[in-house]
């Protein structure tokens, strides 16, 4: 421990320039995690459902209010060959004064029929952290999503108003890191009460009696999942084929489309990352190799006291595996202390601009480790190529 502490006092503005070029190089590459981890998240969801929509010309047409989509629509979807299962569902833009269309952050009401199970194959049940989930017969209770709680102050237990409306939280989901993070999820009678009291003009239609309309029949899209054996890109065909007056997304062109629209951003942060690679590698380097240098005196005087190569690689080792090793806890800490606050700051808006994922840690902290260790190397053979009377002149 003492040896520790006299290597750090001794290397402080060498470990402070590899904290600040780690913490960088962790900063970007959360940033470049978060990323990848909505795409991934958002690629799952779709890919374990075929979305069916009813047809309509709104913005968000399919997700949020586009069109209805009637229960005797939903029952010919489940006729067709290969469907196992179909959730009737109603997605509402909490905020509809707020122009929210095509954006990632978008915060949505989503109602569910919980007399059905959820078909998706890779999420049967939304992961909850506190609480529990909705459960059939529910009526005036959400369960939220992470970031919508956390700007909220909301817990299990709280009270969220909807439309005039007061429910109880009885459960808020796990950071997922996707759509589901900014959900208020209902049950299906609530949702479309809610739809109603935000559409004017379906007031207007259901009160004029001008079309046979019943609740049932109040639904924007649903969830479909199939059988075992079957191709869902099939299916979803099939869908479009035999049932009229559908949206619905085959579940690989969906995927697609999520990928392509996000490709800017990953792009972006692909070549920060990159960057912040290069630069701070180069900042790591340059900054342990300058550390080693600095001793060309000492390293020659050791050796001209009869110290050989060995000895002297055995001690740069040793110091420069305890320098970047601090140098790269500290900067991973510095990162975490900042990113947390930032991501403090964030969620009052439902964002949150970081994740901190253990390969990404690992990773950079090996990574500066290895440079600064090879770093230290090659300075260190450099001065030991040097006779002893020629690195004291120059260290002098």
């Amino acid at each position: 421990m003492t040896e520790l502490r006299r290597i750090v006092r001794g290397y402080a503005f060498t470990i402070a320039g590899i904290t600040i070029g780690v913490a960088g190089l962790v900063a970007l590459g959360a940033m470049s995690e978060r990323i990848v981890r909505f795409i991934e998240g958002g690629d799952r969801f779709v890919l374990g459902q075929i979305s069916v929509a009813g047809r309509g010309m709104g913005m968000g047409t399919g997700f949020t209010a586009g069109g209805l989509l009637p229960a005797a629509t939903i029952r010919k979807i489940a006729e067709v060959e290969g469907v196992a299962g179909v959730q009737s569902q109603v997605m509402l833009p909490l905020n509809p004064t707020t122009s929210q269309f095509m954006t990632l952050t978008q915060e949505l009401v989503l109602g569910l029929d919980l007399s059905v199970p959820m078909p998706n194959r890779h999420y049967r049940e939304l992961p909850v952290r506190a609480g529990r989930f909705l459960r059939e017969g529910d009526r005036r209770v959400a369960v939220v999503g992470a970031s919508f709680a956390a700007s909220r102050g909301l817990g299990v237990g709280s009270r969220l108003t909807l439309e005039g409306a007061p429910y109880e939280v009885v459960g808020v989901l796990e950071r997922m890191l996707t759509a589901p993070d900014r959900f208020v999820i209902v049950p299906i009678a609530d949702a479309r009460e809610q739809w109603v009291a935000k559409d004017r003009l379906l007031q207007t239609l259901l009160a004029s009696g001008a079309a046979a309309l019943t609740a049932a029949d109040l639904n924007t899209g649903a969830a479909v999942g199939w059988r075992n054996g079957q191709d869902p890109d099939a299916v979803a065909l099939r869908i479009r084929e035999k049932v009229a007056g559908v949206n619905v997304q085959i579940p690989s062109e969906l995927s697609r489309l999520l990928r392509s629209s996000t490709a800017f951003f990953s792009a972006l942060f692909a070549g920060l990352g990159a960057l912040a690679l290069v630069i701070g590698g180069l900042s790591l380097a340059n900054t342990m190799a300058a550390a080693v240098f600095e001793r060309i005196r000492d390293f020659g005087v050791k050796r001209a006291l009869g110290a050989t190569d060995v000895h002297l690689g055995r001690e740069v080792l040793g110091e420069s595996l305890a320098v970047t090793l601090t140098g790269g806890l500290a900067g991973i800490a510095l990162a975490l202390l900042l990113g947390a606050v930032i991501d403090g700051w964030a969620a009052r808006s439902s964002q949150q601009l970081f994740h901190f994922s253990p390969r990404l840690l690992a990773g950079a902290l090996a990574f500066s480790v290895l440079l600064g260790v090879a770093a230290a190397a090659w300075a260190t053979f450099r001065v030991v190529s040097l006779s002893p009377a020629e690195a004291i002149r120059r260290g002098a």
